[in-house]
């Protein structure tokens, strides 16, 4: 039977839509004549950005008609509202792209999607090896998440993470276009490209730290420029912690679009900010990462994909504790990590041989 219509289920934002982009690659190789149309959330959070909004353009999913719904929802007539949308497209098959979850949420999601009228499935996460990420018995390090997410598609084919091909967002002209617009103001001047904002408070290290780092490496590199980038609520803070920068500085936070971001982080000698949509974006157009990870994640899961970048993750007693807000703890993994030692990784970074990235 000739494939015409593939619908692939993926919920999340900026970083859950990178980390699988090796995904979206294989589908599309192995759907090539498909109209592949994207079923994913509405963004949950206004410094989220929708994961159309980063796949948009690159060919690896239809430009227009993507589906949407609030994730979480049990709106009986919300989930009926889509299961009409989705019947009358007539799918033949379903990529199911999904965050670790347990068995009973795939049994219910698949028994949604029958009822749907989808007659294939692809990537159904059964066994609990698929579902969930594996760990290293000696270091304890998990596996990453682009890692596991290629692991439930074998069907598709083997994916390759290490080659960079797989993660080409296929920027457009226009938008490397703008990004070079925007960074006019430093001249011909390497940058440092700096992303402090998250969505998550307990993943924030915190301005004044982030200001101690900046007006060390400031010292140190006077020829080099910072470019801020994150979400339009970010600018203050981002304008904050970068008060002591004695060079040229660009806050380009909410002046860009996901993509576009992408073309100004490609043109970057370093980037260096939390676990975030913008460090794997950095990561994604192999600009190496220095990057401060609060231990509410398993360790390594959220790591930046590719070699040279640096992670600081400090494991507490409380680790994994995947809290949005840490009070009891006061966030004590992101306070053992001391702006010395993130300036340090910054300079062997800066200083290692250059190489590609994956």
């Amino acid at each position: 039977m000739k494939i015409e219509r593939v619908l692939i289920y993926r919920l999340g934002s900026l970083g859950d839509t990178v980390v699988a982009l090796p995904c979206f690659h294989q589908i599309a190789q192995a759907f090539p004549h498909a109209e592949r149309r994207l079923l994913t959330n509405v963004p949950v959070h206004g410094k989220a950005p929708a994961a159309y909004s980063v796949l948009e353009g690159s060919g690896l999913i239809a430009d227009s008609d993507s589906l949407r719904y609030p994730i979480g929802t049990r709106n009986f007539s919300e989930l009926l509202a889509l299961r009409r949308q989705i019947r009358q497209w007539r799918p033949q098959v379903l990529v199911y792209l999904t965050a670790r979850r347990r068995w009973q949420q795939v049994a219910r999601d698949v028994a949604f999607f029958r009822f749907c009228g989808i007659p294939r499935i692809i990537g159904a996460q059964v066994s609990q090896d698929m579902r969930f990420n594996r760990v290293d018995a000696t270091s304890g390090i998990y596996e990453q998440e682009a890692f596991r997410l290629a692991r439930t598609l074998h069907a598709l084919g083997e994916i390759d993470i290490s080659n960079a091909a797989n993660w080409n967002l296929r920027l457009s002209p226009a938008e490397n276009a703008r990004a070079q617009q925007e960074l006019l103001p430093l001249g011909n001047r390497h940058f440092f490209a700096c992303s402090m904002g998250t969505k998550v408070p307990a993943n924030d290290w915190g301005g004044d730290n982030w200001r101690a780092v900046l007006r060390s490496l400031a010292q140190q590199y006077p020829d080099l420029g910072l470019v801020l980038i994150g979400a339009p609520e970010e600018r203050a803070a981002s304008d904050l912690a970068a008060t002591e920068w004695q060079g040229r500085c660009i806050n380009l936070c909410g002046n860009l679009t996901p993509r576009e971001s992408a073309a100004v982080l490609v043109r970057a000698r370093l980037f260096l900010g939390h676990n975030s949509g913008p460090m794997h974006l950095a990561a994604a157009v192999q600009t190496r990462c220095v990057a401060v990870f609060a231990a509410r994640d398993r360790e390594g899961v959220w790591f930046p994909c590719g070699v040279g970048h640096k992670v600081f993750y400090h494991r507490t007693d409380c680790w994994g504790c995947g809290l949005e807000v840490c009070i009891k703890q006061r966030k004590k993994c992101l306070t053992a990590i001391q702006p010395e030692a993130v300036l340090s990784a910054v300079q062997a970074v800066l200083t290692a041989p250059s190489e590609e990235s994956f």
